[in-house]
């Protein structure tokens, strides 16, 4: 604090601020425009949000709606080859995947959403497309405070080859589902923790490596549940969770984390729209199917109250541009319509 100079500068990446000579316009070329007073001289390279170029937008999977995730283009290369999966009594031989079939007596549902995702599959999926980002790296590009030899997240002794070998998807299944499971964090939670993830990799320009995977996803985990969750995990909660961690390790892991995003944690409904349909379609392309639940009582009520709310607001709004229902509609008042569905 106080010095010259900024602290939030992370190395490589994109998003530097813009030089003095273009933001006055008179520089001349190759000549740097110095302030005046040199103790006024707070020069920043975090560039703010509102600073962004519309190409950068267009091009940042984690702030532009229609720029795909990055984890779809690391799995296309690898779908065809995919993971092997035990075949489950779901499966026939030939291949094809049995599937629920809804009857007069039983409904059945998938009741995953993008408002309430479902969090087994949810993590399922998030792990898929970190296995998909260390697999298909393009290079091995780290920083010091993701490497697990410089911090290790336990006390036994880190192999020699911890960094030569790809985790396999259960590994990463597992590392995630524990900390979402000790710390209570949704699936809401999950999607975003990609979200920071991928905005890493893009701002900081560097690799998820066999390394280096699990302290970044910590990391992406730490952020996403202070930014969702009202009350969030501290930090000193996840050293509960790993044991071998300290507070001040948790700490600078969260501090260089928002430095190297530029300290952007907004996530546009749009975006968090797009990483879950995108999620869902790793899950189709993986045989990664969401479950069907059996739609009950409760829950077709809900549903019904739900569309009636609509109906009725776009009966009105009908009414309101002078348009008129349906002839087979105008002696059906809302307080005496009911359910034809038959649930068991």
């Amino acid at each position: 604090m106080g010095s010259k100079h900024s602290c939030c500068v992370y190395p490589g990446g994109r998003g530097s601020g813009r030089s003095a000579s273009s933001q006055k316009g008179g520089g001349g070329a190759g000549v740097e425009t110095q302030p005046e007073d040199a103790s006024e001289d707070h020069t920043c390279n975090l560039q703010h949000i509102s600073e962004r170029e519309p190409d950068d937008l267009d091009q940042d999977p984690s702030l532009h709606p229609s720029a795909g995730p990055l984890f779809l283009i690391k799995s296309k290369h690898v779908i065809e080859n995919g993971l092997v999966r035990r075949r489950s009594r779901s499966h026939l031989d030939d291949g094809r995947t049995l599937k629920k079939s809804s009857s007069c007596s039983t409904i059945y549902l998938d009741d995953s959403t993008v408002s309430q995702p479902n969090l087994k599959n949810t993590i399922k999926c998030v792990a898929l497309a970190i296995y998909y980002h260390i697999r298909n790296r393009t290079d091995n590009r780290l920083l010091d405070i993701f490497d697990e030899k410089l911090h290790p997240l336990t006390k036994e002794a880190v192999p020699m080859d911890y960094d030569r070998h790809n985790p396999e998807h259960r590994h990463i299944y597992k590392f995630v589902r524990t900390l979402f499971n000790a710390a209570q964090l949704t699936a809401e939670c999950a999607i975003i923790t990609l979200v920071y993830l991928e905005r890493l990799l893009t701002y900081a320009d560097i690799d998820m490596t066999p390394g280096t995977w699990k302290r970044i996803v910590l990391g992406a985990i730490i952020l996403a549940s202070k930014v969702w969750d009202d009350q969030a995990v501290w930090n000193v909660d996840y050293c509960q969770i790993l044991k071998d961690t300290s507070v001040d390790d948790m700490n600078e892991l969260e501090r260089q984390y928002l430095v190297m995003i530029q300290f952007n944690i907004n996530v546009p409904s749009s975006v968090y729209a797009k990483y879950y349909f995108s999620l869902r379609t790793l899950a189709e392309a993986n045989d990664l199917t969401f479950p069907a639940e059996t739609l009950s009582k409760e829950r077709a009520q809900k549903l019904e109250a739900m569309s009636r709310q609509y109906e009725d607001k776009y009966t009105a709004q009908l009414g309101r541009n002078g348009h008129k229902k349906w002839s087979s509609l105008d002696n059906i008042h809302a307080a005496s319509r009911r359910s034809v569905a038959i649930l068991s």
